[in-house]
């Protein structure tokens, strides 16, 4: 056993003299190579002055020098800078911020499909879901192929097709080159507006004027059906109304002013969502024994979730419709109508809950919903050119209007 044991200590003590001898070879070579090299002096060769001769001094002529060639000192190479003009700045920030609107409208989709399906019963959320996915859809792809040759068809040049001025004219299949035709003018710009933004941001109005039909005729319509129904408004109601107005069309010509679009987007989405609620009749259960039953949303959560959405999308609805960003009185009023937007969408959803707390006696969700979403589509058309106070004013009475229109509806039986 102890044996065992010394052997142990002695098997021990080896490897740590080994470890140590190894570690003191180590740094001594490293030492070694860290030793500064001593400065090499340069040795300097040992000039010999040669002999000088003695001039004759019968030789009076003087010796020509060589002279040396002169050598021009070495130029850098100018680099080759590409400077970006005013115009161009102005042109890259106004078609990128109006994209990023056109972005912000195409989310009002989601905005849309939340409220549509919160409102109304469960077994009509997938359908409801399906449709809205779809208007944008077929509404993009139509507005692509025909639609917005119908809306601006002088973007074509002299090759536009003109069946009825100012009323029904047609200009070219898809998005005609910017440098065939005129492109969109924007008032105080210096610069046109990019045809391939200028269809992206109206193929997102086309889908949201397309999209409000569906929550019309939730509840009362197949899905085959209303494709057909969606696809007719996104590929020809929609665009024939948008020239009317801004294509230049005889509501321009009669100095008509819809900003951004109460009466071009959602009054005509509502009513061809209200002549489609008439045509359809009403939903079943709606009317027992002649009198309106509640028919309560399902998720009410949903509907305010989907509000909220819109509400956001609406800053890229109103002030994108300024389309020029650039500069200070643009920016100014891209600034105005940010701020009326918001007040006017506050007082529609405060006027439709006291409007439901006077009715009812105790204040609806729903009311205060619908009131702000009408006090964002009033102050569509006019949100540049108001005050401030004006806009609180068109926004109540626009969210009073709309809980009105929902107890008229009833009244009427659709």
């Amino acid at each position: 056993m102890n044996y065992r044991r010394v052997a142990r200590w002695g098997c021990l003590a080896t490897v740590v003299a080994i470890a140590a001898l190894f570690a003191f070879r180590t740094y001594s070579t490293y030492a070694e190579d860290a030793k500064p090299e001593e400065p090499k002096v340069a040795e300097v060769a040992p000039t010999t002055v040669a002999p000088t001769a003695e001039k004759p001094a019968e030789s009076t002529e003087a010796i020509p020098t060589e002279e040396k060639p002169k050598v021009d000192p070495p130029v850098a190479p100018t680099p080759s800078v590409s400077l970006v003009t005013t115009d161009d700045l102005a042109y890259a920030i106004d078609n990128v911020t109006l994209m990023l609107a056109a972005v912000l409208v195409i989310f009002m989709q989601a905005g849309f499909a939340l409220v549509e399906t919160g409102l109304n019963a469960a077994k009509n959320a997938v359908n409801i879901m399906f449709k809205n996915y779809m208007d944008f859809c077929v509404g993009a792809l139509l507005f692509f192929i025909f639609g917005f040759g119908l809306m601006y068809p002088d973007l074509a040049g002299d090759q536009k097709t003109v069946l009825i001025p100012g009323v029904l004219e047609f200009g070219a299949f898809g998005i005609p080159a910017q440098e065939l035709g005129k492109t969109v003018a924007t008032e105080g710009a210096r610069h046109p507006l990019g045809n391939a933004v200028n269809f992206l941001f109206q193929a997102a109005f086309c889908a949201t004027a397309a999209t409000i039909v569906s929550g019309s005729v939730a509840g009362r319509i197949k899905f085959s059906s209303y494709l057909v129904y969606t696809a007719v408004i996104s590929g020809i109601v929609y665009p024939i109304s948008g020239m009317w107005m801004w294509g230049g069309g005889w509501l321009f010509d009669l100095g008509f002013k819809d900003f951004a679009g109460s009466i071009v987007v959602h009054t005509v989405g509502g009513m061809a969502g209200l002549a489609g609620a008439i045509a359809l009749g009403p939903r079943i259960g709606k009317f027992v024994n002649g009198k309106a039953m509640p028919m309560p949303g399902h998720n009410l959560v949903y509907a305010c979730l989907g509000v909220f959405i819109l509400l956001i999308g609406w800053y890229g609805f109103n002030p994108g419709s300024q389309l020029v960003f650039t500069g200070g009185v643009n920016v100014d009023t891209v600034m105005m109508v940010a701020v009326n937007t918001t007040l006017a969408a506050c007082t529609g959803s405060i006027a439709g809950m006291f409007l439901s707390w006077i009715l009812f006696k105790k204040p609806d969700l729903t009311f205060a919903l619908n009131g702000g979403l009408a006090g964002l589509v009033a102050i569509s058309a006019n949100c540049h050119c108001v005050s401030f106070p004006s806009a609180l004013a068109i926004g109540a009475i626009g969210g009073v209007l709309a809980c009105l229109g929902v107890l008229l509806l009833d009244k009427l039986k659709i």
